[in-house]
């Protein structure tokens, strides 16, 4: 719920760790977080084949470009846009290199 609430913590690595150590350490807990409707298929998805959905693949580079044209337009230091823009492209190629369905 952490990334949820709080800025600039994506929800997704919270998700999945929470699934990896209740599948070690409630099995009850474990269930229910991979059978719930919202968050489930996400994790089956990863777990199973490590695919990101492909209307998550396009909301996340949305989110990405929107994030770094903020930036430019509030005027960053260029040497801070380079780092950003380098950071945000592994990022983008990693979510655009894992499988979809």
């Amino acid at each position: 719920m952490a990334g949820v609430v709080l800025p600039l913590l994506p929800t997704v690595p919270f998700m999945l760790l929470a699934a990896f150590c209740f599948s070690r350490s409630s099995e009850r807990l474990h269930n229910w977080l991979v059978s719930h409707p919202r968050f489930g298929p996400a994790i089956v998805d990863w777990h199973e084949r490590g695919a990101i959905n492909p209307r998550v693949k396009r909301i996340s580079t949305i989110a990405i470009v929107a994030v770094f044209v903020l930036s430019v337009m509030i005027g960053l230091k260029p040497l801070l846009l380079a780092i950003q823009g380098a950071v945000l492209a592994c990022v983008m190629l990693f979510i655009w290199t894992r499988p979809g369905y």
